[in-house]
């Protein structure tokens, strides 16, 4: 047995972000069907070639998707919701993407981050029917590796317990029936794998990094003992990763022939369980030794010496070096960022250069440590060179950020005795409507931005451009009807970018994307040094739309833990200290908003749930410095102001009390795909600020009728008081065109009136 460079996931973006571009040609009617197809095999091959020309031993094939891997392991199971009116064999593009994205006459799938991360995945709908193995995809891409490329390719499914458990439409009482239709479909796709003469297949088991429960443990190890009888002669090797295995001594007897463990997050906790309960001697260790989530350069040094604390446990030929987890997280290469400052530059490690670090580690566990000693030195000395920056050496920012006090993160009154002063100083109706914030970043729009950002066009210009779409859409939000306006977001590319660009502490890239969700991609700053407020960020947009309406108009933001979360952080500090940094700094900017007479400021959130720990003994940890962050930021403002945030789909239930405890006094929160579930967890708890459920799903280009969306307001009335209900789409409309829109904003004015002149009706009765 030989020592293993592994792989567990490879970007399918692309260095040039062609696979988004495909999709979106294809979807816009430009390509055929067949010619997607073409380009993506064409991206896919690319992907494999690369990893084998880096040196990889196991590569994954089947982690490339259209949309999304949990989507695909729906689709291969025939998981299609009556909906959508599948009936048997293969899934048809368009209903795999009307799945994702909604279609004329149906809507789309719920979508939800995937565990502790920025990826969103579609959420599978378990409706009870028969289930059947509508095509083997794994097998496909296994096959076409071999074929194409002579590479002998290491399958990867989503486990089936973390499908189960990520998936929706069932009770606790159904998960037997549920898994005796899922075993046999998993257990024919081993099967066929077997008989094709595949090695090894990654079976990803993320759920058992969260807190699942001793029966659940008991549950998964007879799904893998009947796996393990279905396909006796395939090596299947489990894959946890984001956290530490909580059920490590049952885990590592499970009748499987490799584990793959997370060395990076929860580390600490997995050496000990290491060094505690040993491992067993018949299995292949998957050591996940290569952050797979962040963006800096490994210390090669610190990494050997974390591989010599294996060594006595487990044999250096028992030993897979590999990321600890998908690089699907990380942009492609660092190669192209030529524009970054070289001390940053030299520290930092995208996916392709996390492969290389891992072969480098390889070639020592084969060779010995001084076959690497350059590689060492090297990389010590671009860590070095970055921790000893002026930029990470900021002392009175680093004090504050340590020193925040009690007094610090409170509002002068109560949520209940400020109400009646903002009830006061806004006069709203009943069921207030507004958006989210941002309104359709045309292409005339973005070609503005090039053209400036390239020095085409001058700064004046720009500006000039910029409040023209600010008055149009201010226009428009009359004309609509809506209470509470925005300006638009229009000078914004991202909601963190922007923030970042004007802050010190950032960096930014040229091609550094990572998926988000579908083909939506983000380009994530990076937070390098010690974060400060140089100058007010939002302020003259948000002044000139109020000067041209009487409605009020919300200051827009975004918060301090969701700056955090959606950017490459440094990991020299602290996430609680870097958080509490761009929370004085946001700090700044709010006082600047409410001095320049803007009374509403929204700070989003939407980020915040998908920081939270995999473990629940970690959650109150995670939530008191998040919330005393969020509280930094917006409590020293006057009663009179009134502070909204918002969020993205979440499990609100999980942690309502955290988010009562922001005191913001609006929440928005991203529902539209699992209104009915939300609406349910009030009735185990209260809420009793300002809320406002979204009412249709700004992800799909469907229109939503006004019944659809009074049907939705009804929902969230049972429950809640019509006082603290506001009417609002479910997130940001940047994607959206103008023409939808307008049209679905007017729906939701209508639906709004609609309700009130019933709900007047009757209190006249």
């Amino acid at each position: 047995m030989s020592i293993v460079s592994s792989n567990l996931g490879y970007p399918r973006i692309g260095e040039n972000r062609e696979w988004k571009k495909a999709l979106e040609s294809f979807w816009a009617g430009k390509v055929s069907e067949q010619q997607l197809l073409e380009e993506m095999e064409s991206i896919r091959l690319t992907h494999l070639k690369k990893q084998k020309d880096k040196g990889i031993d196991q590569i994954p094939v089947g982690d490339f998707t259209f949309y999304d891997q949990v989507l695909d392991t729906a689709a291969m199971f025939g998981m299609v919701p009556e909906r959508f009116t599948y009936t048997s064999g293969p899934v048809p593009l368009a209903t795999y993407f009307a799945m994702a994205r909604g279609n004329d006459t149906a809507v789309a799938c719920e979508m939800t981050k995937w565990f502790n991360t920025n990826y969103h995945y579609i959420v599978p709908e378990y409706e009870g029917k028969k289930l059947a193995l509508t095509e083997n995809k794994p097998l496909a891409a296994y096959r076409e590796a071999k074929e194409k490329l002579n590479i002998n390719g290491k399958p990867v499914l989503i486990g089936p317990y973390t499908f189960l458990k990520l998936s929706k439409g069932y009770h606790k009482t159904d998960i037997p029936a549920f898994l005796l239709q899922l075993i046999p479909l998993y257990a024919q796709v081993l099967q066929e794998l077997e008989q094709e003469g595949v090695e090894w297949v990654q079976m990803d088991e993320p759920i058992l990094a969260s807190s699942i429960a001793k029966e659940e443990m008991k549950t998964i190890t007879e799904i893998y003992k009947q796996l393990n009888k279905a396909a006796p002669a395939l090596n299947i090797t489990l894959q946890v990763y984001f956290d530490s295995i909580e059920w490590y001594e049952e885990v590592i007897q499970l009748p499987v022939q490799g584990i793959g463990m997370d060395f990076v997050h929860g580390q600490d906790r997995t050496i000990e369980l290491l060094q505690s309960n040993g491992f067993p001697a018949d299995k292949i260790l998957g050591v996940g030794i290569i952050d797979g989530r962040n963006i800096w350069r490994a210390d090669l040094q610190k990494k050997w010496e974390i591989i010599e604390t294996i060594l006595p446990h487990v044999p250096a030929e028992r030993i897979w070096l590999q990321p600890s987890c998908s690089l699907l997280h990380v942009p492609v290469t660092a190669a192209v960022e030529t524009s970054l400052d070289p001390t940053l530059h030299a520290a930092l490690a995208f996916a392709d250069e996390k492969l290389a670090e891992v072969t480098t580690l390889t070639k020592a566990l084969r060779n010995g440590k001084t076959a690497i000693a350059d590689f060492i030195q090297e990389s010590q000395h671009a860590c070095l060179q970055l921790a000893h920056s002026s930029a990470r050496n900021k002392t009175s920012i680093q004090e504050a950020a340590r020193t925040v006090n009690e007094q610090q993160t409170k509002r002068p009154l109560p949520f209940n005795e400020r109400r009646e002063q903002q009830r006061a100083i806004f006069d709203l109706p009943l069921l207030p409507t507004t958006t989210i914030g941002s309104f359709p970043q045309t292409t005339e729009v973005r070609q503005a931005r090039q053209k400036w950002r390239k020095g085409e066009w001058s700064a004046e210009k720009y500006e000039d451009f910029i409040q023209q779409q600010i008055k149009e859409w201010i226009a428009l939000q009359e004309q609509i009807g809506l209470d509470v306006f925005v300006h638009g977001e229009f000078e914004r590319t991202d909601m963190v970018e922007f923030f970042g660009e004007k802050m010190g502490g950032f960096a930014f890239t040229q091609k550094a994307w990572v998926q988000s969700y579908g083909s939506r991609c983000v380009k994530p700053p990076i937070i390098y040094g010690d974060v400060e407020f140089l100058q007010p960020i939002t302020v003259k947009e948000s002044v000139y739309a109020q000067s041209l309406t009487d409605k009020p108009v919300k200051g827009m933001l975004t918060g301090p833990v969701t700056i955090l979360n959606w950017s490459f952080v440094r990991d020299d500090l602290s996430k609680e200290e870097v958080t509490n940094q761009i929370a004085l700094a946001l700090r700044k900017e709010v006082e600047a908003l409410e001095s320049a007479g803007i009374r509403m400021i929204q700070v989003d959130e939407p980020a915040l749930r998908e920081g939270l720990p995999l473990k629940k003994t970690d959650w109150d940890h995670y939530l008191n410095w998040a919330v005393k962050a969020f509280r930094i930021a917006t409590s020293s403002v006057q009663n009179g102001t009134q502070i909204h945030t918002h969020m993205c789909y979440c499990e609100f239930h999980d942690f309502i009390d955290a988010i009562s405890a922001l005191d913001a006094d609006v929440i928005s929160i991203e529902t539209s795909r699992s209104h009915g579930e939300l609406v349910s967890s009030f009735n185990d708890q209260a809420y009793d600020k300002g809320i406002g459920l979204g009412v249709y799903d700004i992800h799909s280009p469907r229109i939503p009728a006004i019944k659809e969306m009074t049907d939705i307001i009804k929902q969230g009335l049972q429950v809640l008081d019509p006082g603290q209900f506001w009417i609002n789409p479910d997130c940001g409309l940047k994607t959206r065109k103008t023409d939808e829109t307008i049209a679905s904003l007017k729906n939701m004015v209508a639906a709004a009136k609609v309700i009130r002149e019933q709900y007047s009706i009757l209190q006249e009765n």
